[in-house]
């Protein structure tokens, strides 16, 4: 077992750390998509407070917070999905990659952006036809339709659709995919 060596610091060093210049934050990297996903993912967590400040501090809860809550979830959860399309971040295997020709290599992961653009399409789609079959429902506890947040939802598939477009245009320019080269992704904006 390997020996911890902790180096001593004074509180003058200590203090002098604070006081030190942080690096610029370069938040270019970031899609429209990541901030109205944020926006969202903080709406549902104000419900999920205010639903728990209301069950247990006030002991009258509010009944509504829970619907909104969930419904947000659902959005917050493709629109999130919408940004993984973008960065390529889905769950994937990569090994078969390590043992296939070059050019074997090449076309399968061609195949596999050519596939996700059809799946995406496909479940758009799906979407839009759902949200016309369901578009007069309205919430149980708030007297609001309930097709506000399939909207929502046909949007994050509508943009994983162009988003897969935009990642197979830039897989054919560059010459390789995520899957051909892994480590050439690990940075942002990459």
């Amino acid at each position: 077992m390997q020996q911890e060596h902790h180096t001593q610091v004074t509180a003058e060093e200590l203090a002098q750390a604070f006081e030190e210049e942080a690096a610029p934050v370069d938040l270019s990297h970031h899609g429209w998509e990541d901030w109205g996903t944020l926006a969202l993912f903080w709406l549902m967590v104000g419900c999920v407070f205010l639903q728990f400040f209301t069950r247990y501090a006030l002991n009258n809860s509010l009944a509504w917070t829970e619907e909104i809550a969930s419904n947000t979830l659902v959005v917050v959860v493709f629109m999130g999905a919408a940004m993984c399309v973008r960065t390529s971040r889905h769950i994937q295997v990569d090994v078969l990659y390590h043992y296939l020709p070059a050019g074997a290599a090449k076309r399968l992961s061609l195949a596999v952006d050519v596939i996700r653009v059809g799946f995406f399409a496909y479940a758009s789609w799906l979407m839009w036809r759902y949200v016309a079959i369901v578009a007069d429902e309205r919430m149980t506890t708030v007297n609001l339709p309930r097709s506000w947040f399939f909207y929502l939802v046909f949007v994050a598939f509508v943009l994983m659709l162009l988003r897969s477009v935009q990642v197979l245009v830039q897989n054919q320019r560059r010459g390789y995919s995520v899957l051909e080269h892994p480590e050439k992704f690990d940075t942002p904006g990459a």
